[in-house]
């Protein structure tokens, strides 16, 4: 793909932003998935709307692209979006085999006005106990068997 393609998806995305402030139906950021040079899927973040803190329009977006074409993976995909991912979003993004990510904004812009992941990052690196949410281990012994039996089961799929 040439590079005034990937700029034509980019410009999408940024719109996408743009539009959910003016419409004041969100945070100013967008996404756009894209397979084979066509788009599969394009969402602004929706987090207001939809009372849903993981409603990013990067998950929105990769949500949208799966059930678009009926699958839990999006390899082959790439991923425009106007600002630098958040650590859940980059997640999704890793977790959904998405090939590319273009972004436009750093992340260090969306800090500037007020969407600031750096404590994310930063509890990420610390162990366990030292995290500012409380992480408690509970029935293990439990909760193992369950993954003994997803081990063995002839009918998982594997992702």
């Amino acid at each position: 793909m040439e590079m005034q393609e990937h700029e034509k998806f980019m410009r999408m995305a940024i719109e996408l932003s743009a539009h959910n402030v003016k419409q004041a139906a969100g945070g100013p950021f967008g996404a756009v998935i894209v397979k084979d040079g066509m788009v599969v899927a394009r969402s602004a973040n929706k987090v207001i709307q939809q009372n849903d803190p993981t409603a990013h329009a990067e998950i929105s977006a990769i949500r949208l692209a799966c059930q678009e074409l009926g699958t839990h993976t999006l390899e082959g995909c790439i991923i425009y979006t106007s600002c630098e991912p958040c650590p859940m979003c980059l997640g999704a993004i890793y977790w959904a085999r998405i090939d590319t990510i273009y972004y436009g904004n750093t992340k260090t812009d969306a800090a500037s006005i007020g969407f600031d992941d750096h404590f994310i990052y930063l509890e990420l690196g610390r162990p366990m106990h030292q995290r500012k949410l409380q992480i408690v281990q509970l029935l293990r012994d439990e909760a193992l068997p369950v993954f003994k039996l997803w081990e063995s089961s002839e009918s998982k799929t594997d992702y």
